[in-house]
């Protein structure tokens, strides 16, 4: 599903309008759509309905889901920051003809009645300003918006109950306050940078139109939509062919993920290498491991400092194992010898994760880099050095693996080409020379460019993580999830990826893909655990269960 900006936007509704689809046929299915995402939320039969209605599109949109659900039995009221004149509005016009309660902020020079509507409703409807406004919002609509977040949050403020239980488990907190639900996005967002007025209301649902913003994945506005629903307005998909920035849907992995065919063996679903782990870092060997595994590798082997051996196998039955020459538990120079006769046996490797940053291993990255040396004896006693690179197979490098070729000058023509890079913020900035609030700033932009620049696939972890690759294709993830904040989750995201990969999936694909599994896993587990408590090694049995709720075997409740 493409993301566009305000203007792409503005130029699709423009052209799709010229070719006879209006304007107000797009109004109208907008504000039906909105009208019916609540009603599948929520019977709205004699609920009490606030609308919110400004004084552009976005008002109107407001104006038709009002008439929506006044025929589907709610009980309606608008309340109008600029009024409307029923001869040339049709949409008041049909909503005064089903005598629609309507009164508006030049009839109510204090906000009493507005007070009075927003303190009784169980649902409240922003239509106040869509992807036009401009920041910081002034005027009525603030004062509006003042207004009603002022008793929302009254609302939501708990009261001392009579009696108290001591002990036992809590009664469930009611709910006090009504649902929210914002027309494209809360008033007061920019919809192409994702800025927030402090007046704006933090929204349950959003319902956006035709495609999501890219204000939409930025924060603060992120945070303050709630759940978001893309509805379709009729505009044809051709006016978006020359949008470049998707967000990745299920239908979309489902494509991507490798068929399972009856008659297969081990060796149908490749063989991934995982170099990983140090005397520190044993968890991130077995995670990352672990993840390939229950991701549908064939056959994982995990590359390790001898000395962790057992403490990794000890969890992590499954994978095979080739043990390698270490220094006191960190991975040393001569364990390149022994990747160099192994590597080419497998269809993907992953490097890094738990390696650790010491002399040692940075000396045995950058053997492995830049190969073996031969050393050749001439007639004449004269000895010729000639380096020999070591053929590795598709590649993914992760955490240390990073932030050691970060100290290496020249490091993406060291790499096999298109190998997958999956950096967080932090380790972003070192392969930069950067600072964090650099790639912040602009984290498309950012991966973007240096998927291009350096030729190999960026995954720019962290809320809404973002997938660039060399050709200019870029996906954002749909996945924002406190509960995948803690450490262990990005050895097994490499886990994921690096199975794919070697499961026959390109590198875009196979990173594209990984993400989202790992994702959809992170939020399978924040429904069972809550956001906060969530382990990395709770996501690995979920990996195999959110591939079946993406291919629709396994219902997503």
């Amino acid at each position: 599903m493409k993301v566009v900006t305000v203007a792409q936007m503005r130029a699709i509704e423009a052209a799709s309008d010229a070719a006879g689809h209006t304007y107000a046929a797009m109004m109208e299915r907008a504000g039906r759509a909105v009208a019916q995402a609540l009603q599948a939320r929520q019977d709205v039969k004699k609920k009490r309905v606030l609308v919110l209605v400004g004084p552009g599109n976005n008002g109107g949109d407001g104006l038709v889901a009002a008439r929506y659900l006044a025929q589907a039995g709610a009980e309606v009221a608008c309340y109008l920051t600029r009024p409307r004149d029923p001869q040339t509005d049709e949409n008041f016009r049909r909503l005064q003809e089903l005598r629609v309660f309507c009164t508006g902020a030049d009839a109510d020079p204090d906000f009493r009645r507005l007070r009075q509507l927003a303190s009784g409703a169980d649902v409240v409807i922003d239509a106040l300003l869509g992807t036009g406004a401009a920041l910081p919002l002034k005027g009525t609509i603030a004062q509006v918006l003042e207004t009603v977040g002022e008793i929302l949050r009254g609302r939501a403020a708990p009261r001392p109950p009579e009696w108290v239980r001591v002990g036992g488990i809590p009664e469930p907190i009611p709910e006090t306050r009504p649902l929210v639900v914002a027309v494209d996005g809360p008033s007061g967002m920019d919809f192409d940078t994702g800025a927030l007025d402090p007046v704006a209301l933090p929204a349950d649902l959003t319902i956006t139109f035709a495609y999501p913003k890219t204000g939409h994945f930025r924060f603060p506005g992120a945070a303050a939509l709630g759940e978001l629903v893309v509805a379709d307005i009729g505009t044809d998909p051709a006016l978006a062919a020359d949008v470049d920035l998707e967000v990745v849907t299920p239908e979309m992995v489902r494509g991507w993920l490798p068929p399972r065919p009856p008659d297969a063996h081990k060796g149908t679903f490749g063989r991934a290498l995982i170099v990983a782990g140090s005397a520190n870092y044993t968890g991130a060997a077995r995670l990352a491991g672990a993840a390939a595994v229950r991701a549908g590798a064939g056959l994982v082997t995990v590359a390790l400092p001898a000395s962790i051996h057992s403490a990794v196998a000890a969890t992590l039955s499954e994978a095979t194992y080739l043990l390698l020459p270490h220094e006191l538990g960190v991975l040393a120079e001569p364990a390149v010898e022994v990747l160099a006769e192994q590597a080419g046996r497998y269809d993907a490797m992953l490097l890094g994760p738990g390696l650790g940053q010491e002399k040692e291993t940075v000396e045995f990255l950058t053997a492995l880099l830049r190969g073996r040396e031969r050393r050749a004896v001439g007639f004449l006693r004269t000895e010729e050095t000639t380096v020999q690179p070591i053929p590795l197979p598709p590649l993914v490098v992760d955490a240390d693996g990073l932030n050691l070729l970060a100290r290496m000058d020249g490091w993406p023509v060291r790499l096999p080409p298109a190998s997958i890079l999956t950096p967080h913020p932090g380790e972003m900035a070192r392969l930069m020379g950067a600072s964090v609030a650099d790639v912040q700033a602009d984290r498309v932009g950012v991966a973007r460019q240096k998927a291009r620049e350096w030729g190999h696939v960026v995954v720019l972890k962290g809320a809404f993580t973002v997938v660039a690759a060399p050709d200019g294709r870029t996906v954002i993830e749909p996945f924002a999830n406190p509960a995948l904040a803690t450490g262990g989750t990005g050895d097994v995201l490499a886990g994921v990826i690096v199975a794919l990969r070697a499961q026959g999936l390109g590198p875009f694909e196979a990173a594209a893909a990984g993400v989202y599994l790992h994702g959809l896993a992170g939020e399978l587990a924040r429904r069972r655990v809550g956001p906060a408590g969530v382990a990395a090694g709770d996501l690995v049995p979920l990996i195999p269960e959110a591939m079946l709720v993406l291919r629709g075997e396994k219902n997503r409740d």
